[in-house]
C-alpha cells in the first residue's frame, strides 16, 4: 500500500522560510503527479501546488506563485515545495498528494489525486 509521509512543517515568522517532503514508499504506483493542498482551520483544503512527474511542469495557486516552488527527486520518489517569504495567511496544515492515473494536463482539485499523506502543520507568526 503506497503511504505519503510528510516532513519539515513548524513554527516560523513573516518573511522567513521552510522546506517541506513528502516521500512515497510501500507499493509501485504510476505516480504521474504530485501535488500539495493546505486546510486552515474552518477552511476547505485548497490548492497550493502541483508538479507532474515526467517533464516536472509545475503550476501554482496565485496565493503562492513567485514565493513557494515544488519540485521533485524521482530517484527518490519524492516531492519537495520550498517556501519563502512565509506570511500568517500562510498558516494551515499542509497535505501532500499523489495521482496513479494517466495524467492529461494538470490536477488542482482534490478529486484529482488518489494517495495523501498525514499532514503537516505550518504556522506563521506576525
Amino acid at each position: 500500500q503506497v503511504q505519503l509521509v510528510e516532513s519539515g512543517g513548524g513554527m516560523v515568522q513573516a518573511g522567513g522560510s521552510l522546506r517541506l517532503s513528502c516521500a512515497a514508499s510501500g507499493g509501485t504506483f504510476s505516480n504521474t503527479a504530485m501535488g500539495w493542498f493546505r486546510q486552515a482551520p474552518g477552511q476547505e483544503r485548497e490548492f497550493v501546488a502541483t508538479i507532474r512527474w515526467n517533464d516536472a511542469r509545475a503550476y501554482y495557486a496565485d496565493s503562492v506563485s513567485g514565493r513557494f516552488a515544488i519540485s521533485r527527486d524521482n530517484a527518490k520518489n519524492t516531492a519537495y515545495l520550498q517556501m519563502n517569504g512565509l506570511i500568517p495567511e500562510d498558516t494551515a496544515v499542509y497535505y501532500c498528494a499523489a495521482r496513479d492515473r494517466w495524467l492529461v494536463g494538470v490536477p488542482t482539485n482534490t478529486g484529482g489525486y488518489d494517495y495523501w499523506g498525514q499532514g503537516t502543520q505550518v504556522t506563521v507568526s506576525s
